[in-house]
């Protein structure tokens, strides 16, 4: 009686992980093909060489975040010439920033 206790907690307690996977993929998809749809339009993509387009953009692996070692990188080399209170304002902003 005891396992049948835990082995029904234990599903219990996975079934929800099972069932939002499938529907995050879904909604990861979908804001991609909301953003191919937005550049091709903002293209002024039409007829044929909007379906290429879409098709190469819906292909297309979205980059990977930057790390934080790569930011610091990057927001040293845009700050130069910046000293003082002006250069430590602009890394704060610049580290928060999503690139």
């Amino acid at each position: 009686m005891k396992k049948l206790l835990i082995a029904i907690t234990s599903f219990a307690l996975a079934a929800p992980l099972l069932v939002a996977s499938p529907a995050m993929a879904e909604n990861a998809q979908q804001n991609k093909m909301k953003q191919c749809n937005a550049d091709a339009t903002a293209a002024g993509k039409k007829g044929d060489d909007r379906k290429a387009f879409m098709s190469s953009c819906l292909k297309k692996e979205q980059p990977k975040p930057a790390t934080q070692q790569e930011k610091m990188k990057q927001c040293n080399a845009d700050a130069a010439g910046k000293k003082g209170d002006e250069r430590k304002a602009f890394m704060s902003s610049c580290l928060k920033k999503d690139k």
